[in-house]
């Protein structure tokens, strides 16, 4: 099937590594032009030798210096932009809220929600100039149900549905789509650190603590990031012209997170 994306001018962020490159990856194999950043040097070094169609640049969403210099940088190669997804995140600390260290709370709502007010601010004027603009933010099946020992990282991913529907409905106007995709238990190393944590914090192996997590599925399997990439896709797509304001699970129906 043709997507009709070919030749859409496509940011990810945080695109080097994970759901990120995953996501960046299949854009371009649909004939996209797509640009990323990523707060990892090593990172972009192995892109730009394993995938030299898609370019990048290093930056840290939760600096605004940062973001302006990434964001004229990819204008720039571009040429405008049709599609922002605000990728990047990070999982944040473990434990109680009582335990909690205050720089780590502020360090995860600074990257995962108000990282992507810094991109899309930028963005948007770019955006309306488009045939087909849409915005793509990831939050987590954390941002629907509550997360104990995460409490962070739900405020923050839960702070993204509510950014997402907002967006949609200030930029509806200027036929700009937002929507969010709400992963749930993604295969790759992050996830595993999680769920590495989470071992720690109560006494547990780590295999008990994803079989716990998995229990709480209907489909009792880690998602493939593949999958994510795929949704993210076809959202930017014509074929998606009228979805709009969408928080969409791909989370294999998660009951509950533990």
């Amino acid at each position: 099937m043709d997507l009709g994306i070919a030749g859409l001018r496509v940011v990810v962020t945080a695109g080097a590594s994970g759901i990120g490159l995953q996501i960046a990856r299949a854009f371009a194999a649909e004939g996209a032009r797509v640009h990323i950043c990523d707060v990892s040097a090593d990172a972009i070094a192995a892109l730009c030798k394993s995938d030299p169609e898609i370019t990048a640049a290093q930056c840290d969403v939760s600096d605004r210096e940062s973001v302006a210099r990434f964001h004229a940088d990819a204008i720039s190669r571009l040429g405008g932009l049709d599609v922002l997804v605000n990728n990047a995140g990070i999982a944040g600390p473990t434990g109680r809220v009582d335990a909690i260290a205050p720089e780590d709370w502020d360090r995860t709502l600074a990257v995962n929600i108000t990282g992507q007010f810094n991109v899309t601010r930028l963005a948007v004027p770019y955006l309306k100039a488009s045939r087909n603009p849409s915005i793509i933010n990831l939050s987590s099946a954390a941002g629907r149900l509550g997360f104990p020992m995460r409490s962070p990282y739900a405020a923050s991913k839960w702070a993204v549905v509510g950014f997402t529907k907002s967006l949609s409905m200030e930029l509806g106007e200027f036929g700009i789509r937002v929507n969010a995709i709400l992963p749930g238990s993604t295969d790759g190393p992050r996830i595993r650190a999680v769920f590495e944590s989470k071992a720690r914090e109560k006494n547990l192996s780590v295999e008990e603590v994803q079989a716990a997590a998995l229990a709480a599925t209907s489909l009792k399997r880690l998602i493939p990031p593949e999958h994510l990439a795929a949704v993210a896709v076809f959202l930017a797509s014509p074929l998606a012209s009228t979805i709009s304001g969408q928080a969409i699970a791909v989370d294999g129906d998660t009951q509950m997170l533990v």
